[in-house]
């Protein structure tokens, strides 16, 4: 029996080396295969580890940011408030000076001015603080998951303060404070619908952003940030490492606030806040008591907009007072419109995407 066994097997030897190998292929390749399975659920577990702290961290990012807008207001608010002091104006007024007429026409372009700085400051800061903190945000996350090997931090400390220091500008140099000059031609005595209000406020932004798009003027990016070569001649002598690295942050921002998709998102906050601010005037705009038109007008608010006017002089005082809720650190209708706009979410998620991402992933 163990001879024809044996026999068997030389004649079918080939067949039972082929088989050998195939199965021996069959079990290597299987090994193969199962380790690069377990490779690949590895690489992917990780990077889904790596996208989702880089989540969070975004999102973290995010809530310092509507945190830091929200601490910085009322230091804008004083800013404004110092520039453009109505207060005192206003206490000359009681005291019935002989000039009463002149200084009334002081007050009301000083009123205006504040209050519409008070919208472009508000909205410009709102996304300048998304540009400098996720650039920041962005360098952190690199420092804190990649660069763990003793090289040099992209932010350190020092440089993260020197740099988030240069927002002073705009809280400071950056306000422009002769913007209402086509007020002038408004007489005190002259009523003005909401709709009338809204066409002056449009004429206004009309000459602020079509004269910072002239190159005979200062760009919006200007009211941001300090030229280019003030920042550098102002550091030119004993540059430390760590002043080299806020000049590269300073220019990195430079070029965000530059950008096209940074105009678009800044003029569309510019575009909900003076909605806003036109929808904090309309609760003073209330039609005369007895008043039966509005009750039978199918839109109450059109019939507002375009029927109710008030005195401009008694509008002053109104739109003098915005500022506080235009720049008011509680958490108001105004700031809650700004930080909640969709293109300045994908715009702040941009920038984080661009700089916590490693260089030689870029290329």
């Amino acid at each position: 029996m163990l001879s024809s066994t044996w026999n068997f097997i030389k004649r079918h030897k080939r067949k039972f080396i082929f088989a050998g190998v195939f199965v021996g292929g069959v079990y290597l390749l299987g090994k193969y295969a199962q380790r690069k399975i377990q490779e690949m659920q590895e690489r992917e577990a990780a990077e889904y580890i790596t996208q989702a702290r880089r989540q969070f961290h975004f999102e973290s990012n995010q809530r310092t940011c509507n945190m830091t807008v929200l601490s910085m207001l009322p230091t804008l608010r004083e800013a404004i408030i110092h520039h453009l002091n109505s207060e005192s104006i206003t206490a000359l007024l009681k005291t019935k000076p002989a000039n009463k007429l002149e200084i009334w026409e002081d007050l009301k372009i000083i009123s205006f001015t504040r209050s519409i700085v008070a919208v472009y400051s508000t909205c410009m800061l709102v996304v300048l603080l998304r540009v400098q903190l996720n650039i920041i945000g962005g360098y952190l996350y690199l420092d804190n998951s990649v660069t763990k090997n003793g090289t040099t931090p992209l932010a350190p400390s020092d440089v993260q303060q020197q740099y988030l220091s240069s927002i002073q500008h705009l809280l400071g140099e950056g306000e422009d404070t002769n913007c209402c000059p086509c007020l002038l031609r408004v007489s005190l005595k002259q009523s003005l619908s909401l709709q009338e209000l809204e066409q002056q406020l449009t004429q206004i932004r009309q000459l602020v952003e079509e004269g910072c798009a002239s190159s005979k003027h200062k760009s919006l990016s200007w009211y941001m940030m300090p030229d280019e070569e003030n920042t550098l001649a102002s550091q030119a002598c004993g540059l430390t490492e760590n002043d080299v690295t806020t000049i590269k942050l300073l220019n990195e921002t430079r070029d965000m606030l530059e950008s096209p998709d940074f105009t678009t998102v800044l003029r569309t906050c510019l575009s909900r806040g003076f909605i806003r601010f036109l929808d904090n005037m309309s609760e003073f705009f209330r039609p005369p008591q007895g008043d039966s038109n509005p009750s039978s007008t199918p839109d109450r608010s059109v019939y507002i907009l375009s029927h109710v006017s008030l005195p401009l002089a008694k509008i002053i005082p109104i739109i003098n007072g915005q500022i506080h809720s235009i720049c008011s650190e509680i958490p108001s209708h105004f700031v809650q419109d700004l930080l909640l706009i969709d293109q300045v979410k994908e715009f702040a998620a941009n920038v984080y995407e661009t700089f916590s991402t490693p260089q030689e992933l870029q290329k």
